[in-house]
């Protein structure tokens, strides 16, 4: 099982980004997806999820800028970041869950520059 993210980098406030988490080796139309994020010590913290029927939920900070959304035949896992903030900078992980199962992807950086 494989879990690849992609898209961070450094962007200045009011910025966006795309990332990106190609699935492999799971049947991943059936799996509950989501990103976290862990900033310089803090826990690692929910942004969204998108469950297997598509249904997505935000964390508050994410409402009305980000959104999460899953293309089952590419396998893969999207998140359209908008308006960013610098309290938004973090590394940010992918993960699928299913049936106990929950893999992690390795994290993509994303800076927010004041």
């Amino acid at each position: 099982v494989q879990l690849q993210a992609c898209g961070g980098g450094l962007v200045q406030t009011g910025g966006s980004l795309r990332l990106s988490c190609a699935a492999s080796g799971i049947v991943f139309d059936i799996m509950n997806t989501g990103w976290y994020r862990q900033a310089p010590g803090k826990q690692r913290e929910l942004v969204a999820t998108i469950n297997a029927g598509g249904v997505a939920n935000y964390a508050d900070s994410a409402k009305g800028r980000f959104t999460i959304s899953r293309d089952n035949a590419k396998k893969t896992l999207y998140l359209q970041m908008s308006s960013l903030k610098p309290e938004d900078t973090a590394i940010y992980y992918c993960s699928a869950n299913r049936f106990g199962a929950n893999y992690w992807g390795q994290g993509t950086q994303v800076t927010v520059s004041s």
